[in-house]
């Protein structure tokens, strides 16, 4: 019998690999995370965070493993937990994620494999899991030896896990307990990121959240087993800490000014090394390096392909990279100093990687001198559910805290410009800064309605929904205005699932719905809808209410007068689905949950106030 392999880890100390996770820890794409760095170029700000992808996939088996024993899940089951955490970086890009953005910001890069167009490291992971670890014949005689199936079935399962894709799984909660809102992946990222930077910001009770965490019906639900008011409690403050640890990590870390700089650099210089290797090489054989990013370079790989190919230039970049010469920040622009127009203008480019590296271009070119990063924050957690006695329910329904916090993760955003520190000098801030204030509020609008004569922007269709539901509703005279404020986020998501059915709107609301909840639910419409609150499109106001002999909380909603000038604008750009929209409005207008809100017209009115 093959003896057990020990691994001291400074994290989670003692971890035991058996004979089957050794196999898979040897094997080629497995061993190629030792040297990707898990945070890229971060160690330009915390020179001790150069640890590796390699050993947080050992950390998110072994976290993997004790959320599955806590769940008291069959051995078999976290033995798959166990593989599927050890793997679920091996489709992940050298430096971190700064390489997957170059996927996003060029359409013509993306690789398409077996007719799937390839745009996340998610589908590289799936990919080399379920089609090339079966190719291998020491361990798939094994699987077949051991768990009694075939390699191909077993690592298609081991893949879906990896990736999260719990909808496609039998057992849902393998799946969540790998990439979930409270999962071994993040619980080991924080823990270990907080280690090697020395941000205790990462640091979290993972006990409490481990022993708050329970199965109903399949799925990873926060609970607890005790099932008294306070264990609901505790289980709320327990992914509280994750949620709050997660933004303060995003902040501290990932947001860090110098951190962008460094990243915006490397795809800088990256992105000019692509261009001159596509001038010399078929389109095809371009994908094909591309994929070769995501499947063998490791980060000195990268980085040497860069050399050979960056423009004179371009050079220069790669040179300071190497020296810890960063270039610094001449002005930044965030959510506190930009209008709620401006905000959602960029907070909507953002998103859409080409559009994102046309701004960023425009407005260099308009300054000089500077590199220019557009950045905005993700990872909202949108679908952990709370076991409270009979039912379940959203974590951030019924948490006010764990709502906030999703409301400023939603909100973080940054413009930024960087230049050369031996340049700074000869700059002046003031003017900069207004430059770029003024450029982004010049660009960025006629920017993003270049992008809607190419494609539909779904999270424009939300607002054009508000709008029309205001529309309907809205009564003003000389000093006060009666606004309708939405009463229920259910009637949301239901009228969008309606509307999506219409050959006129299936693009404008182009969103995947299920209905495990008992209702259409849609995670990206939630995200989306968060974001307009956080831009100040949208106005969330917490509300009371009685049920089953308890008070919940619930989240109610009014256009501002923001987002009502905002809408005017792509109520001209999207006429006929605009009036498709309210033709339904018009129709189930007395089926449309609101209450009424007369306030003085000046309170309202942003112009006025």
């Amino acid at each position: 019998m093959h003896k057990p392999r020990i691994i001291h880890d400074p994290v989670h100390k003692t971890i035991i690999l058996d004979e089957f996770e050794q196999m898979l820890l040897n094997t080629r794409c497995v061993q190629r995370l030792r040297n990707i760095q898990q945070l890229g170029l971060v160690d330009h700000v915390y020179p001790g965070a150069n640890h590796t992808r390699f050993e947080h996939s050992i950390g998110t088996m072994h976290m993997a493993s004790v959320i599955g024993q806590s769940l008291g899940l069959e051995q078999e089951d976290i033995r798959k937990i166990r593989a599927a955490g050890l793997l679920h970086d091996v489709g992940h890009s050298a430096f971190s994620h700064a390489v997957e953005s170059v996927l996003k910001r060029d359409s013509g890069l993306q690789p398409v494999i077996n007719g799937t167009r390839f745009v996340k490291h998610e589908a590289f992971t799936k990919d080399i899991i379920s089609n090339s670890l079966p190719e291998d014949n020491y361990i798939a005689h094994y699987v077949e030896k051991e768990f009694g199936t075939d390699p191909v079935i077993f690592f298609r399962e081991i893949a879906q896990i990896a990736t999260g894709d719990s909808g496609s799984l039998e057992k849902p909660c393998l799946a969540q307990i790998i990439a979930g809102d409270v999962d071994a992946d993040r619980i080991d990222f924080l823990l270990r990121d907080s280690y090697h930077t020395g941000v205790s910001f990462g640091l979290i009770d993972v006990d409490q959240i481990v022993r708050n965490l329970i199965i109903r019906d399949g799925n990873v639900v926060l609970g607890s087993s005790e099932g008294s008011g306070y264990g609901e409690d505790m289980a709320l403050t327990a992914a509280e800490s994750l949620l709050i640890s997660r933004a303060h990590h995003y902040t501290a870390i990932i947001h860090n000014p110098k951190t962008q700089a460094a990243r915006v650099m490397l795809l800088h210089a990256l992105e000019d090394a692509i261009g001159n290797f596509r001038n010399v090489n078929e389109p095809e054989c371009v994908r094909q390096e591309i994929v070769r990013f995501f499947t063998e370079y490791n980060d000195s790989d990268l980085f040497n392909f860069i050399r050979q190919y960056v423009s004179k230039e371009c050079m220069p970049l790669l040179s300071e990279l190497r020296d810890g010469n960063i270039y610094v920040p001449v002005s930044r622009l965030s959510q506190k100093t930009i209008s709620p127009s401006t905000r959602m203008t960029l907070s909507t480019i953002a998103r859409h990687g080409v559009a994102t590296k046309k701004l960023e271009s425009l407005i260099a070119e308009e300054l000089g001198d500077v590199l220019i990063d557009l950045s905005v924050a993700s990872g909202v957690p949108k679908s952990m559910r709370i076991a409270m006695e009979n039912e379940d329910a959203f974590f951030y329904d019924e948490s006010a805290l764990a709502n906030g916090l999703v409301r400023a993760i939603s909100r973080q955003l940054s413009l930024t410009a960087f230049a050369h520190p031996a340049v700074i000098s000869s700059m002046d801030d003031g003017s900069v800064s207004k430059r770029l204030k003024d450029v982004v509020n010049e660009l960025s609008p006629k920017l993003l309605s270049f992008i809607r004569t190419d494609q539909y922007l779904s999270i424009e269709g939300i607002i054009l929904l508000f709008f029309g539901v205001h529309t309907l509703f809205e009564k003003e005279d000389a000093q006060f205005i009666s606004i309708p404020r939405l009463r229920h986020i259910t009637w949301l998501y239901r009228t969008i699932g309606i509307l999506r059915a219409s050959p006129k709107l299936k693009h404008l609301f182009d969103y995947v719905f299920h209905e495990n909840y008992g209702f259409p639910y849609s995670d990206k419409v939630f995200e989306d809808i968060q974001i307009l609150v956080a831009m100040g499109i949208v106005d969330e106001d917490l509300r009371y209410y009685e049920k089953g002999g308890r008070f919940r909380q619930s989240y109610e909603y009014v256009f501002t007068w923001d987002g009502l000038e905002y809408a005017k604008v792509l109520a001209d750009a999207y006429g006929p689905e605009f009036g498709e929209i309210m033709n339904y409005l018009q129709i189930n207008k007395h089926s449309i949950p609101r209450d009424t809100v007369t306030i003085p017209l000046s309170r309202y009115s942003s112009k006025k106030r």
